[in-house]
């Protein structure tokens, strides 16, 4: 999965994006996606400056899933801090008491952001460069963490061919992210697919034609560790469903 990366100039503050393999970033953390439990009061990230020279300031927070910046029901503890050069550190991922008027019944999504943030150059008409990476954080409930040790729910993902679209439909209370689709595993994956992301108890049309999946058709997701198993399908007319055998855990 590619990191949403930002860079802020330092001069005229212009920003724009570009994909983590683009630019290495000074400051990173030990993953691409984060999962809150319900049982859990905080969590904690690894933070690294592998800048060998300069130290950095990091700067963490949280967005709902409108993009907006809050300070609740989840905060980032220290929102800020100085990493010295090639060290790391910690960032904390705090529940306050408000994450309890959350649903309970299926996962809320939010985002967070951590955006390096350079020393001050002594010399005149320097561009700095910060750079900011943004990660979906899922806070799961712990009344739905007990069906994670059954039938993964992925597999539990339907399709439904309807003239030359196709809906996908996601039953479960888990977001799921599609990044990939392809008529079989022995077929190269659609050039023109747009990576959907599954919101809890909802259908969205897959953005492909019918005809370019087949019968078994090859899905490809993202898991709880940023890892990319694939979903292989099988139709029965309309109607597709995961071969659990096929189906990679």
């Amino acid at each position: 999965m590619k990191l949403n990366t930002k860079f802020i100039a330092g001069v005229g503050l212009a920003s724009c994006v570009l994909s983590s393999t683009n630019v290495l970033a000074a400051i990173s953390m030990d993953r691409t996606r984060i999962i809150f439990e319900g049982m859990q009061k905080s969590v904690s990230l690894n933070v690294a400056n592998n800048n060998k020279q300069l130290p950095y300031l990091a700067q963490g927070w949280i967005e709902n899933e409108k993009g907006e910046k809050i300070t609740s029901p989840l905060i980032v503890l220290p929102p800020i801090q100085r990493i010295e050069p090639a060290k790391s550190s910690q960032v904390k991922i705090e529940a306050l008491p408000a994450i309890n008027s959350l649903p309970q019944d299926r996962e809320s999504l939010f985002y967070f952001n951590l955006r390096e943030i350079p020393p001050k150059s002594d010399k005149p008409n320097t561009l700095q460069i910060a750079l900011q990476t943004r990660v979906k954080l899922f806070y799961r409930p712990k009344a739905i963490i007990s069906g994670l040790n059954t039938v993964p729910w992925q597999q539990k993902l339907t399709l439904l061919k309807e003239g030359n679209s196709v809906t996908i439909n996601n039953p479960t209370p888990y977001y799921v992210t599609v990044i990939e689709a392809g008529e079989s595993n022995q077929s190269a994956p659609i050039k023109d697919f747009k990576p959907i992301m599954l919101a809890p108890f909802s259908e969205q049309n897959l953005g492909v034609n019918s005809h370019q999946l087949g019968n078994t058709p090859v899905l490809t997701y993202v898991n709880d560790y940023g890892g990319r198993p694939n979903l292989t399908f099988s139709c029965q007319g309309s109607t597709c469903h995961v071969d659990p055998d096929a189906a990679e855990k």
